[in-house]
C-alpha cells in the first residue's frame, strides 16, 4: 500500500499541474479568440469548464491528502500540498462565487466593467502552479529517498 502512495504522489501532482496549465493558461484566453465566440457563448463555456477542472483538482486534493496519510512525506511537501489544497479552496469558496454572480449579469445583458476579482482568480491561478511545481520537486525527492 505505501508503495502504491508513493506512486501517487509522483503522477497525481503533475497531471494536475498539466491540467490547470492547458486549461487555464491555453484554453482559457484562446477560447475567446475564436471566429463566432461571443462574451455570453464564452463565459457559458468556460463556467461548465472551470466548475469541471475545480471538481477534478479537489478529487486530486484528496487522493493526495490520502496518499500522504499512507505514506507521508517530508513536512516541507505537506506543508506545499497544504498550501496548494487552500489556494483552489479560497478560489472555489471564496473567489469563484462573485465571479459567477459577474456572469449571470453579462449573461442576462448588463454590460459591466473589467472585474478585478477576475485578476484575483489569475493571479491564484500562477500561485497555484508555482506551488504544484514546488510540490512536485518536494514529492519526487521525498519519494526518491524511500523508494532507494
Amino acid at each position: 500500500m505505501t508503495e502504491v502512495a508513493r506512486y501517487t504522489q509522483l503522477i497525481l501532482p503533475v497531471f494536475w499541474l498539466g491540467m490547470v496549465v492547458a486549461i487555464s493558461f491555453l484554453e482559457a484566453p484562446i477560447k475567446f479568440r475564436a471566429p463566432g465566440v461571443t462574451l455570453a457563448i464564452g463565459l457559458g463555456i468556460g463556467r461548465k469548464v472551470f466548475f469541471a477542472l475545480n471538481a477534478v483538482e479537489l478529487v486530486l486534493a484528496l487522493a493526495l491528502l490520502a496518499s500522504c496519510v499512507a505514506a507521508p512525506p517530508d513536512a516541507t511537501a505537506l506543508t506545499v500540498l497544504a498550501l496548494v489544497t487552500v489556494v483552489l479552496v479560497v478560489q472555489v469558496a471564496v473567489v469563484r462565487p462573485p465571479l459567477s454572480k459577474r456572469s449571470d449579469r453579462i449573461l442576462a445583458g448588463e454590460s459591466l466593467p473589467r472585474s478585478r476579482v477576475h485578476l484575483v482568480y489569475i493571479g491564484l491561478e500562477a500561485a497555484k502552479v508555482a506551488l504544484l511545481i514546488a510540490l512536485i520537486f518536494q514529492l519526487f525527492r521525498a519519494v526518491a529517498s524511500c523508494l532507494h
